[in-house]
């Protein structure tokens, strides 16, 4: 149904992971660091890595904390954030990286402030859509949980509105103001990757598919009637949040088996 994907969040980025990525047959590879790893990374070594265990670099996600350093909305940080993001936008594009996800926001955002935050990251993202592009690649805005932006696809929609380049990142288990199927039939044209996991509808989880209550075969049809042909990426960890424990960690082949479950319509099988 879809290629399969996951996000490096959480996990020691090396040799080794690039070699589990290959043998479980994992199709692609988002890199996800926090900002210490993302000033420290090997844009170099990762194309060398990428290309001779061959699991492309499908995506980069910009680092966006912490809140007091890192924030395009903010009017007091946008000016330091969008010339450190470019310059990690125009060294990925040098290796052939042709997605960067986004965070709108940082949090808490009072509602006295969400028109203003709102303009300033329009700005922020008409800025790096227009690096992204000169860089042979798109900007793709992920929707976010609680007070921060984007979240709901009223919110999304209006942050695309400051470049028609702009595209979305969908994290499915970030909605916490309307239905997956109201998010996709209002953005779902705009969708160029995914951030997939499962959550309880009441915060964000980030627990693997059917963990919590999305409704997978549901979430899939939404997404292939709305033309996405794009990957399945997982942005899951494979050691256990204290929210869902397990009695081991998770591998690459648990991923790979759960996409396969979900896309020919299985039953999930419980990792405990």
């Amino acid at each position: 149904m879809f290629r399969i994907g996951l996000s490096t969040c959480g996990k020691p980025f090396d040799e080794t992971l690039f070699r589990g990525y290959r043998q479980a047959g994992i199709d692609v590879m988002e890199v996800s660091l926090d900002k210490e790893g993302c000033d420290a990374f090997d844009f170099r070594q990762a194309r060398r890595l990428s290309a001779a265990y061959e699991v492309p670099l499908w995506s980069f996600h910009l680092p966006f904390m912490p809140f007091e350093q890192i924030d395009i909305s903010h009017p007091a940080l946008a000016g330091k954030t969008v010339p450190y993001l470019s310059e990690m936008i125009r060294r990925g594009g040098q290796i052939g990286i042709e997605k960067f996800i986004i965070h709108p926001s940082g949090e808490p955002i009072e509602e006295a402030d969400r028109d203003a935050r709102l303009s300033t990251a329009m700005e922020s993202l008409a800025a790096l859509a227009r690096v992204a592009a000169e860089n042979g690649a798109v900007m793709a805005v992920e929707n976010l949980p609680r007070t921060c932006l984007g979240r709901d696809s009223s919110d999304i929609l209006r942050l695309l509105a400051a470049d028609p380049r702009l595209r979305v990142c969908f994290d499915t288990n970030h909605l916490l103001r309307e239905t997956h199927a109201d998010f996709v039939k209002a953005a779902g044209e705009k969708i160029v990757t995914t951030h997939v996991s499962d959550y309880d509808f009441i915060d964000e989880k980030h627990w693997l598919p059917g963990e919590g209550k999305v409704d997978w075969p549901t979430l899939t049809q939404l997404l292939k009637n709305a033309g996405y042909g794009g990957v399945w990426l997982y942005e899951v960890g494979f050691k256990a949040p204290r929210s869902r424990p397990r009695s081991r960690d998770l591998t690459c082949e648990d991923f790979v088996r759960n996409a396969r479950e979900i896309f020919g319509g299985f039953p999930i099988t419980a990792v405990e």
